[in-house]
């Protein structure tokens, strides 16, 4: 009697846990009662910059180098107004999670029940495996470029990622946030030096921020940009914010510290995206500078590489030195977009499934079904950057179909009266909401049918 009474209860527990949303680091850490205002951002600060690496992942890269390589500063204005939707977006998803105590998943499969619920984890988790292809790559294709590395076994070096993201679990969920933060601040030094000696014509710069009406009269500048919008929302990003702002420890049956938490939550995630809006701008920038009327032969990570220190293609600043500072922040931005990665696929799968294994096996298991498309595509075409890299193509697929799942469901979540009570987003905001979600999704699509037709 005693057994079956301490087995229930074990049971009611285990159950109870399992609602939390990534329950080893929900409500772990501290946020202090009293403080000043940069006191209170400090301790809120952390969420935002995993959510920012999705914004600046290697599958970004190309993208925003060669619209400066072919276009010169020209859609430096799509960067601004693809980083305000994300701003928008990512606000909203900061809001359903602290309000609800509901990630996104959660949410999504409590709505839909549980035979929908496995369908779109299915399309999500494509979705996620689809956005770490293009982190393995940048990895894989960095370790190459600094130590030599063949690309097969720096594919499956990336899997022990995992092993270092369990390790740092273990220490906190601050220190993941920490070192997520230092690889970003990384990526920012490097690139704006690059930029600074690169010497920008700044008047272009500057017009490059308003919007040119040319952008679309012109077939091969509409397709970067709407390869730049078309990535501004990964879906995984809104799934892992509304999961991991609840890390905080403030008060669940609270409204004013709920509000408090949205706030200071929105503010981090702000201040991480506008240095995500920089480091795009400096690549777009540097590809402007640098590159401009050599675009069409720099299609790959290792064509900039090579690139840098050409002094026929970058002049007199060519340097081997710039080549390695790039493979660098390449590798940094690989590193930090693997881990949120392996994060989300845990996010989705206990979300959408409610599939209780032990967390090592969650995280490797979500890794290795990313890395297995790499794997096969290096075993069928060799050591060859340009076939892993033609991937990335294929991976929009996946993104443009997991995108309405996401960005529906969080809009009519946050506009849900019942759900959220007072927190319920105001009207010009669901209003606008509503246009960037159609905006996204029409985008998206477009953009692959532009891809494959």
């Amino acid at each position: 009697m005693f057994l079956n009474k301490f087995l229930r209860k074990s049971q009611e527990e285990l159950e109870a846990a399992n609602q939390l949303s990534l329950q080893e680091i929900n409500n772990t850490v501290e946020i202090p009662k009293e403080g000043s205002f940069f006191k209170k951002v400090l301790a809120y600060s952390g969420p935002g910059a995993l959510v920012a690496v999705g914004y600046m992942d290697p599958g970004n890269w190309i993208t925003s180098i060669a619209g400066g390589a072919q276009y010169a500063y020209s859609l430096l204005f799509v960067i601004l107004i693809s980083n305000l939707i994300a701003m928008l977006l990512q606000s909203m998803s900061v809001r359903l999670g602290i309000v609800t105590g509901m990630d996104l998943a959660q949410a999504t499969r409590k709505h839909t029940g549980k035979k929908l619920g496995f369908v779109l984890w299915i399309i999500t988790e494509l979705a996620i495996m689809a956005t770490d292809i293009a982190e393995i790559i940048g990895s894989a294709v960095a370790l190459k470029l600094l130590f030599g590395i063949p690309l097969l076994l720096g594919v499956i070096i990336t899997i022990f990622d995992v092993l270092l993201l369990l390790l740092l679990a273990h220490f906190g969920f601050r220190k993941i946030e920490a070192i997520v933060s230092a690889l970003i601040f990384t990526i920012l030094i490097i690139f704006f030096y690059e930029v600074l000696i690169a010497n920008p014509n700044t008047g272009e710069l500057i017009k490059g921020f308003i919007p040119n009406k040319d952008v679309v009269g012109n077939k091969g500048a509409l397709f970067i940009a709407l390869g730049i919008v078309g990535a501004t929302v990964m879906p995984h990003n809104l799934y892992l914010h509304s999961s991991i702002v609840q890390a905080r420890r403030y008060d669940r049956k609270d409204n004013n510290s709920k509000r408090e938490a949205i706030r200071f939550s929105t503010i981090d995630s702000n201040i991480q995206l506008s240095i995500a809006f920089v480091i795009n701008c400096l690549l777009l920038v540097l590809g402007a500078a640098l590159f401009y009327g050599h675009g069409d032969s720099l299609g790959r990570f290792t064509d900039l590489y090579n690139a840098l220190q050409d002094s026929s293609i970058v002049g007199s600043i060519a340097s081997p030195v710039l080549s390695i500072l790039f493979a660098i922040a390449l590798l940094a931005s690989g590193q930090n977009s693997t881990i949120t990665g392996t994060l989300s696929g845990q996010i989705v799968m206990e979300g959408f499934i409610h599939l209780r294994i032990p967390m090592w096996v969650r995280r490797m298991l979500t890794r290795v079904i990313a890395v297995m498309p790499v794997v096969i595509c290096l075993i069928i075409f060799g050591d060859s950057e340009q076939a892993i890299e033609s991937l990335l193509i294929y991976t929009q697929v996946f993104l443009s179909i997991a995108l309405p799942i996401s960005i529906i469901p969080l809009t009519l979540y946050t506009s849900d009266k019942k759900l959220m009570g007072e927190f319920v987003i105001k009207p010009w905001m669901k209003i606008l909401a509503w246009i960037c979600t159609v905006i996204l999704i029409i985008l998206n699509f477009w953009l692959i049918i532009s891809t494959f037709i």
